[in-house]
C-alpha cells in the first residue's frame, strides 16, 4: 500500500509530539496507531501489521535503535527513524538495524510527510498481477524482476522497501556501474555525503542477503571509483 489509507504506527515517548504527528497525519489520510514506548509498540505489534513505522530513536528504556533490529528479525516492514541526534555514525547504526530512512529533529511536518510517501512507494506492489517471470540468477538467488521477489529456493527472501528500490535499480541495468550519487538520487534523497554512506549501509545489508561471503561479493561488486553493479550469472 502507498500514500494515504496506509496504516501507520507512530512511536515516540514525547507525549505532545506524538500527538501532534497522530493529527497531522490523519489529517492526510492516514490511519494511525500511536505507542509511548517500545514496550508499548511490542504489544500493539503482538495484534496488529502496519505499512511503515515512525520510530523516535531515543526513548527511556529500550531505544528505537534496539527495537528496530528486534523488528527487522521478523519483519520487512518499512521503518523511519526520528532522531534528535546529528552525528552521522549514530544515524547510520540505525540504517545498520534495519531503518530505511531517517529524518532528523526538529523537522517540518511537510517533509515528514514526503519521506512517509517515498518510502511507501518503494514498496513492491503486491496486487500487481502474474506475469511471465522475468529472472535474475545470482547463485542461489533468483531475483523476480516483475513482481520485484528474491527468493532462495522455496524460500521467499525480506526484502526492506529500500532494499527492494536497490534491487529494482540495479535488476534495471545488470552488469553496469551505477554510482553512488545516481543511487541516491534514484532512492530520493537528498544529496550529500551522509546519504552516499547511508547507501554504502544498505549495500552492506543486501549483500548478506546476497552474498555467500558478504566480505568479497560475487554477484553484487564494487567497481572503483565508479559506484555498484549487480553481476548476474
Amino acid at each position: 500500500m502507498s500514500g494515504p489509507d496506509a496504516h501507520l504506527l507512530i512511536v515516540d515517548d514525547d507525549e505532545r509530539i506524538r500527538g501532534l504527528l497522530q493529527k497531522f497525519l490523519v489529517r492526510q489520510g492516514f490511519m494511525v496507531t500511536a505507542a509511548r514506548d517500545a514496550g508499548h509498540a511490542r504489544r500493539i505489534l503482538l495484534g496488529l501489521d502496519f505499512d511503515m513505522i515512525v520510530l523516535d530513536v531515543m526513548m527511556p528504556g529500550e531505544d528505537g535503535v534496539s527495537l528496530t533490529r528486534s523488528i527487522r528479525d521478523k519483519s520487512d516492514t518499512p521503518i523511519l527513524l526520528l532522531t534528535a541526534k546529528s552525528e552521522t555514525d549514530d544515524r547510520i547504526a540505525g540504517l545498520e538495524a534495519g531503518a530505511d530512512d531517517y529524518l532528523a529533529k526538529p523537522f517540518e511536518p511537510k517533509e515528514l510527510l514526503l519521506r512517509i510517501n517515498a518510502i511507501l512507494r518503494r514498496m513492491p506492489d503486491v496486487s500487481q498481477k502474474e506475469a511471465a517471470p522475468k529472472l535474475l540468477t545470482l547463485g542461489p538467488i533468483r531475483y523476480d524482476i516483475e513482481r520485484g521477489e528474491m527468493w532462495r529456493g522455496e524460500d521467499l527472501v525480506r526484502l526492506t522497501a529500500t532494499e527492494s528500490q536497490l534491487m529494482k535499480i540495479f535488476a534495471m541495468q545488470p552488469g553496469e556501474a551505477v554510482s553512488r550519487s545516481k543511487l541516491v538520487e534514484d532512492l530520493g534523497r537528498d544529496h550529500g555525503q551522509s546519504q552516499e554512506r547511508a547507501v554504502d549501509v544498505q549495500i552492506t545489508r543486501l549483500r548478506r542477503k546476497i552474498e555467500s561471503d558478504p566480505k568479497q561479493p560475487r554477484y553484487l561488486q564494487t567497481v572503483r571509483g565508479s559506484g555498484y553493479m549487480l553481476a548476474p550469472d
